[in-house]
């Protein structure tokens, strides 16, 4: 029966829908079969295609009826179905087995709910009872489970409480009460005189938005400019709003117009307007049969609904009354059976007997009182409540017309007759404000709901009589097994009351998504009150006061119900939403309690801390142990670091963090005293998870150092790009470096110094590892110089004789060979690019370790704080032991990368020089004669090489590798002057043109001031050129200088002091040697016995690498020579003669 009746009401809605459009004027002309018609009254709308009307509404086109009739047929093939936000459809059939194929699960159980601009009807009323009421919710608002299965819905409208006003004996619809209403209305407006003008006079009504969204702009410019003022503009609005169609309309207003034209003093009541319009309309006023006696019945259910109930009513008139009514019901016997006269004999009945019922005065003596104010008030209210739901726009429930204050006004008018006070008109419309916002969910509504509330609290004390007559209008009801008896305004109150009480056992769920109304739910609980029963059971509502011990143990409830109920929520949806996202439950659980943390702090104890201080408390604490409740068998079971392990622990660790600091703010926001129950026992995660991280970077240190000796082995030291000038192993091992330090500051764990250290210590090993493999694959500069030649004096002769080939040394092995052939000159910058790198990118590491590690939360460390002595290192600060660690660390590695760049910059000169271009340069310099091999032909050889170097060389690099080529240019220009051989000898002509080539070699590497500073090259060339200044001085200035410093001479003298190697014997010997001058020649061969230079063959070996058997001083102070044994023990030989020569010289001098 119950699927049956919403079936037809749904039918009925649509009837009436379709011809609410059909008669709005949208349309051209309806055909038919039997061609264009104007009526409506021949067609069966039961079988016409809504989607096919609409399509004509918005096209403006003609409605083809037999079209639309095939459209309905077509549709009705296939089975309707509805979408819901569960992702469930259900056929809109009563037996789900005839549907087609079935929906996912069996249809709840169907239950009636009210629309939107409608109350509930007194059926509803009494059948929804709130006893056994449990809470349920859905993401949108809380919802009652009463005795039958109700589905959750979004709109909670039917399951809010009612008020418990008596039922409805005859069974009026809440369509008969909202058109019944509609009636009231148009009549006080015709009988006070607010309404007189013509119908004729209203040629086109204004649209309602529904309407005028489905006109076009035209169309609503040329309907505007035809409204008749706005009296007529406000009515039409209310007939859209009240769901009136314009035929009946005009109808009604005709008749009650009639009514008012004869009767133009008076009260007017309902029963007087219901019984004009039965004697003034008729069968033939309807387009069809069913709506006419739908019409019909509901004026007669309204006349015995008013007359027969009354206690003054005597038997017999309660008897006439029913007969009367069911006649009027009947369809043969009112329309066919009966003639008009006798129709007239049975209403003038029932008007003797309205009219007896409204001439006995009121119970309670209130001006303009009538009966029908206590003993139809039931109805009377019904009938209010649907006046004011007009309020709400059909197009948008949660929104008011813009002429609702006019509107309020206008039903002001239906006061005097349904027995409406201010203040009874401020709580109901607070009460249809409530239902609403139920309904809507829009906060607007709620706010205006409490400013009516507010009205009512704040209203003047009401006179005695009208205070009386409040507390007549009983509303029964039953709250936890008691029976309540309320006036009005208390009953509104208390189904506010309850359904609130029901929302806030949930508001997590109800007020998540507009926390701004959640503020106003507490103002409206505010003004309504809180239920409580004090010692003796009595339930009463009890106003917001911090001091009511049953108000705050009444919050605290809310408090622990809502957080308890959002806890259970998220742990069943993680376990179904880990599975999708691949996620531990516990790691999903600790961010979604995070959250409800969030709302609590940001939304939920603002409001609440004004009358529950500790509820940010109370709710921390319930969170904090519902996680670690499911978080401590999980701890227990921990052994590595595993992908698990990193998900739940840092979001345990984010939680017990977020929380405690929660638990901190309201512990200092309302100075309160911690109960044992209110302490959080927290999760130690940096207790648990210490000695696994060390476990992980012990075993990461492994894997580190196998990969930078992978990468180093298989380098070929070429540049990564154009732009990267660097090796490509750096950039690898930089890599996983720092996807190593992303990683260990990627867990959020808590740590301490310890780790840090562990950390730092994997950084050190892998790049001075790596430092190490590089310097190894270097050789000892020292096998690039060439041998030296035996110390000989100057001779010119022109007699041949046979030459002596110079003494040559084993030549190198094949270890030191293949490194040399490995270290090309490219090759040497790409290492010094990678050092380079290295220097900039230990900077980079530092910066961002320090700066993850500011964030980290330090673990607690248990060793401090026990009663041992501490270490030295603890007596530091953590902060600057930590600066310590990493200036340690880091230090030593820009220390050994500084160190390996200096080397491999000395190593390219040298190679440069005395390798690459020994032939072009070392062993033809001013070899025989100076004029014809000066350094200018040279230096082209150098400019190439220094171009190849500078395309290869980072730039800040670049001046120090040029700077090492000129140190090694310098060095072998030295070695070209001292052990140039026996093919070298200089004049005192040739030493002005070698200065010229010496300062030719210096303005070659300023450049124009673009190469080296000129400071920097000046104080490098010094020592050279003093050494070349040595040539210009006289030969017995010479030898004089060569007795002073024989007495120094020695082998282990330091020779790294440059004043020391100007009149060092060593230097002035072969100063003397390369001397073109016969003085000293002849002083060589007298004091030393040197061979002549002619003696010996000096051509140079171009595959010579052999060692330098000599002058191992010179090799200390950067100029190469080494000394064998045997060159050794030659010089110790020459020292000896010159300490006799000296020794010879000075007794002769005495």
């Amino acid at each position: 029966m119950e699927h049956t009746a919403l079936l037809q009401r749904y039918r009925r809605d649509r009837r009436k829908l379709l011809e609410f459009l059909l008669s709005s004027g949208l349309i051209k002309e309806p055909r038919t079969p039997s061609g264009p018609t104007n009526s409506l009254s021949n067609i069966d709308f039961d079988t016409l295609s809504a989607d096919y009307i609409l399509l004509c509404l918005k096209s403006g086109g003609v409605i083809d009826v037999t079209e639309a009739t095939k459209k309905y047929l077509d549709e009705s093939a296939y089975p309707v179905t509805s979408h819901s936000h569960t992702r469930n459809s259900y056929f809109l059939v009563s037996d789900p087995d005839l549907a087609g194929s079935p929906p996912r699960r069996v249809p709840p159980p169907i239950t009636v709910r009210q629309t939107t601009n409608v109350a509930q009807s007194s059926s509803q009323m009494e059948s929804s009872g709130v006893q056994n009421a449990t809470t349920f919710g859905d993401d949108c608002g809380p919802t009652y489970k009463v005795a039958t299965n109700t589905p959750i819905r979004r709109s909670q409208n039917s399951e809010i409480p009612p008020l418990g006003l008596p039922s409805l004996s005859t069974g009026l619809s809440d369509d008969d009460l909202r058109e019944s209403a509609y009636e009231l209305l148009l009549a006080s407006i015709f009988f006070s005189g607010v309404g007189s003008y013509s119908v004729d006079d209203r040629k086109k009504e204004k649209s309602s938005k529904f309407l005028s969204s489905l006109k076009s702009k035209r169309d609503k410019v040329l309907s505007q400019s035809q409204s008749l003022g706005r009296p007529s503009e406000l009515m039409d609005t209310v007939r859209v709003q009240m769901q009136i169609s314009e035929a009946m309309d005009a109808c009604i207003r005709r008749n009650l117009m009639q009514l008012a034209a004869r009767q133009m003093h008076g009260q007017i009541d309902l029963p007087h307007v219901s019984l004009g319009l039965l004697n003034g309309i008729f069968k033939s006023d309807f387009r069809n049969e069913k709506s006419y006696m739908q019409w019909k019945n509901r004026q007669a259910n309204i006349l015995e609904e008013f007359l027969c109930f009354p206690a003054s009513v005597q038997k017999t008139d309660h008897l006439t009354i029913r007969s009367h009514a069911a006649k009027i019901r009947h369809e043969k016997e009112w329309d066919t059976i009966m003639s008009p006269s006798e129709r007239v004999a049975v209403l003038a009945s029932i008007r003797q007997v309205a009219v007896n019922l409204s001439s006995l005065p009121g119970r309670f003596d209130i001006q303009g009182e009538t009966l029908y104010w206590t003993t139809g008030y039931h109805l009377n209210i019904r009938l209010y409540q649907k006046l004011l739901f007009a309020v709400f726009d059909v197009l948008d429930e949660g929104q008011l017309i813009e002429e609702a204050d006019e509107f309020l006004s206008l039903i002001k008018l239906t006061w005097s007759t349904l027995g409406i006070t201010q203040k009874m008109h401020n709580a109901l419309y607070a009460w249809v404000l409530f239902q609403q916002f139920v309904e809507t969910d829009e906060g607007l509504l709620l706010e205006n709901a409490v400013i009516e509330l507010q009205k009512v609290q704040t209203a003047e004390e009401a006179d005695r009589k009208e205070e009386q007559y409040m507390n007549s209008l009983v509303c029964s009801r039953q709250y936890d097994g008691q029976e309540l008896e309320l006036n009005l305004v208390q009953a509104i109150s208390v189904s506010i009351s309850i359904w609130c009480d029901s929302a806030l056992q949930d508001y997590h769920l109800h007020f998540s998504q507009k926390p701004s109304c959640f503020r106003t739910m507490m103002a409206l609980l505010s003004a309504v009150g809180i239920l409580t029963s004090d010692d003796c059971d009595e339930i009463k509502l009890t106003k917001f006061s911090s001091s009511n011990d049953n108000v705050s143990r009444k919050l605290k409830y809310y408090i622990t119900s809502s957080t308890n109920a959002a806890c259970g929520r998220v742990a069943s949806k993680v376990d179904l939403e880990s599975r999708v996202q691949r996620m531990h439950p516990l790691a999903m659980l600790a961010k979604e309690l995070k959250l409800i943390a969030e709302r609590d702090f940001n939304v939920f104890w603002p409001v609440l801390h004004q009358w529950c201080p500790e509820s940010l408390m109370m709710s921390v604490v319930l969170l904090h142990q519902f996680y670690g409740e499911r978080l401590r068998p999980f701890l227990k079971r921990l052994s590595s670091l595993s992908e698990d392990v990193r998900a739940v622990l840092p979001a345990a660790e984010m939680l017990d963090h977020y929380l405690t600091r929660l638990h901190t703010t309201a512990l200092d926001a309302n100075r309160l005293l911690l109960s044992s129950s209110q302490v959080l026992d927290h999760y130690q995660i940096g207790e648990v998870s210490a000695p696994l991280i060390l476990d992980w970077v012990i075993s990461q240190h492994a894997h580190i150092l196998e990969w930078t000796g992978r990468a180093f082995d298989i380098e070929d030291w070429e540049p990564l790009s154009f732009h990267q000038r660097q090796a490509a192993s750096i950039v690898e091992v930089f890599r996983i470096i720092e996807e190593t330090v992303d990683q260990f500051f990627g867990f959020n764990l808590p740590m301490d110094i310890t780790h840090l250290q562990a950390l730092l210590s994997v950084i050190f090993h892998s790049l001075d590892a790596y430092l190490l493999k590089m310097l190894n694959q270097l050789v000892d500069k020292n096998h690039l110089y060439p041998s030296a030649p035996p110390l000989t004096r100057y001779t010119e002769t022109v007699i041949s004789v046979i030459k002596k080939r110079l003494l040559e040394c084993a030549p190198l092995d094949d270890d030191v060979n293949y490194k040399l052939n490995e270290l090309t000159i490219p090759k040497l910058c790409i290492r010094l690019n990678t050092l380079q790198y290295i220097q900039k990118q230990i900077g980079m590491l530092e910066d961002g370790i320090r700066k993850s590690w500011a964030l980290v939360k330090p673990s607690h460390n248990p060793r401090w704080t026990k009663d041992e002595p501490l270490e030295e290192t603890s007596l530091l600060t953590c902060s600057e032991a930590i600066d310590a660690l990493f200036a340690t660390t880091f230090s030593i590695i820009k220390d050994t990368a500084t160190g390996a760049i200096n080397k491999i910059c000395a190593f390219t000169g040298a190679r440069v020089v005395f390798w690459d271009l020994r032939d072009r340069f070392l062993f033809h310099l001013y070899r025989g004669d100076v004029a014809s091999s000066r350094l200018e032909s040279y230096l082209p050889h150098v400019d190439t090489v220094l171009d190849l170097i500078c395309g290869l060389i980072d730039d800040s690099l670049r001046d120090l590798v040029v700077l090492s080529i000129f140190r090694a240019l310098l060095e072998a220009y030295v070695w070209v002057l001292l052990d140039g051989g026996p093919s070298r000898a200089f004049s005192d002509s040739d030493v002005s043109v070698m200065e010229d080539d010496f300062n030719m070699l210096k303005d070659f590497f300023i450049a124009g001031g673009e190469g080296l500073p000129r400071s920097l090259v000046e104080q490098e060339a010094k020592f050279s050129q003093q050494i070349l200044g040595l040539f210009s001085l006289r030969t017995e200035t010479v030898i004089k200088m060569l007795m002073n410093a024989s007495e120094h001479i020695s082998v282990g003298l330091d020779s790294n002091k440059h004043a020391h190697m100007l009149e060092d014997a060593h230097t002035l010997v072969r100063v003397l040697c390369h001397k073109k001058d016969r003085e000293a020649s002849k002083f060589l061969k007298r004091q030393y016995q040197l061979p002549m230079s002619s003696e010996y063959d000096d051509t140079p070996d171009r595959d010579s690498t052999l060692r330098s058997p000599l002058i191992s001083d010179l090799l200390k102070r950067s100029y190469s020579t080494n000394w064998t044994n045997k060159g050794h023990s030659s010089f110790k030989s020459i020292k000896k003669k010159l300490q006799e020569a000296t020794s010879e010289i000075r007794n002769v001098a005495r």
